[in-house]
C-alpha cells in the first residue's frame, strides 16, 4: 500500500515521505479499514508516541495520522461490534498512528458506524475536535444551560466544535481568535467575539467556563475572567493557571463510540457542520503536513476519490 512515514524526529516534516509499505495485519480486537479519508495533528511529531511504543522502544519507520473515515476490510481474532463492509470513522490510538495511508489496522472499540449519508470526508473531520469539544464541554465542564462560556480559536477545527456544541446545550458563547476569524467565528455561532490582537480579554467576566486550545499567558490571563468556582479546561498542556475557588482540567480525549455516535447524528441532521480548511491527496500529504500558509480549520487527507 501507499503510506507516508516518518523515521527520524529530528528531521520532522523534512523526513517525511510517500512509500510502498507493508499492509497492516488486524491483531485480536482489532478491524483492518480501507481508509478513504484521514487527518492529522499538526503537532504529532513532537510527540513522543509518534516514534516510540509504549515500553519507550523505537517504532520507526512509523506512519503519522490518527483520525480515519473508510470502509471495514477484515477482522481481527475475537473483534466484535463491527463487520466487514461497514463504514467507520474514529481515531487509531497515538502509540499506533497510521491513518496516513491506504490501510489502516485499529482497535474496533476506537471506531463507530459511520452512516451513509455522511461522507467519509466529513467523517474523517470531526472525529477528532468533535471528541475533543464534547469531552471538554460536558464530561470535564459540565457545561449546562444557562451558562457562559469562553472559547479560545473559535474559528479554529476545534474551538469552532465547542460553540456550536455549547450553544446547543443553552450556553452563551464569546469567543476570541485574530482580526481575521471574526467572521467565521459568528458564522459558527459566537454571540461575541473578543479579537486578541485588539481587544482587551480582561473586558471579559465572570464567565462558567473557559475553553483554552492556546495555553501559556493567555491561559493565564483567562483564569481572570472565570467566575469564582467556575473552570478552566484546556487541551494546551499542564498550566499553573487557576481560576478563583474553581478548577482547572488539562485533559487528553479518549476515544469513545457512543460519543462518536452523538457526533455524526448531529452532522446528519445539520447541528454541526464540519470545519475543513484544507484538502489534498496522499500524494500531496507531506505538503499539507507543513503548509506555507495559516490554515483555518482542519486539513483532510483524501485518500480515495
Amino acid at each position: 500500500m501507499k503510506a507516508i512515514i516518518v523515521t527520524d524526529q529530528a528531521a520532522g516534516t523534512a523526513g517525511m515521505k510517500l512509500v510502498e509499505h507493508p499492509d497492516p495485519q488486524a491483531a485480536i480486537n482489532d478491524v483492518v479499514v480501507q481508509v478513504h479519508a484521514s487527518g492529522f495533528t499538526s503537532g504529532e511529531l513532537t510527540w513522543p508516541s509518534t516514534w516510540t511504543d509504549r515500553l519507550d522502544r523505537d517504532r520507526t519507520p512509523s506512519i503519522p495520522g490518527q483520525e480515519l473515515a473508510g470502509v471495514v476490510t477484515a477482522l481481527g481474532y475475537g473483534t466484535t461490534g463491527l463487520s466487514v463492509g461497514q463504514r467507520v470513522f474514529g481515531l487509531s490510538d497515538s502509540y499506533r498512528g497510521g491513518t496516513l495511508a491506504e490501510y489502516v489496522a485499529v482497535e474496533a472499540r476506537n471506531l463507530a458506524p459511520l452512516p451513509g449519508d455522511v461522507d467519509f470526508t466529513a467523517g474523517a473531520s470531526v472525529a477528532m475536535p468533535g471528541l475533543t469539544a464534547w469531552q471538554g464541554l460536558f464530561v470535564h465542564g459540565r457545561l449546562q444551560a444557562g451558562q457562559s462560556i469562553l472559547v479560545h480559536g473559535a474559528a479554529g477545527a476545534v474551538g469552532s466544535m465547542v460553540t456550536q456544541l455549547a450553544r446547543e446545550a443553552g450556553a452563551y458563547v464569546i469567543g476570541t481568535g485574530r482580526t481575521a476569524d471574526r467572521q467565521k467565528a459568528v458564522d459558527f455561532g459566537v454571540h461575541e467575539f473578543v479579537d486578541l490582537d485588539n481587544d482587551v480579554l480582561e473586558d471579559v467576566g465572570g464567565v462558567d467556563l473557559v475553553f483554552d486550545v492556546i495555553g501559556g499567558d493567555i491561559a493565564k490571563r483567562s483564569a481572570g475572567v472565570i467566575r469564582a468556582g467556575g473552570t478552566l479546561v484546556t487541551i494546551a498542556g499542564p498550566t499553573e493557571a487557576r481560576p478563583a475557588d474553581g478548577l482547572t482540567i488539562d485533559f487528553v480525549l479518549v476515544s469513545d463510540r457512543a460519543q462518536l455516535g452523538q457526533i455524526v447524528q448531529r452532522v446528519r441532521d445539520g447541528r454541526l457542520r464540519t470545519n475543513i480548511g484544507n484538502i489534498a491527496t496522499l500524494d500531496d500529504a507531506v505538503a499539507a503536513f507543513n503548509p506555507t500558509k495559516r490554515i483555518s480549520g482542519k486539513t483532510i487527507i483524501r485518500v480515495r476519490p
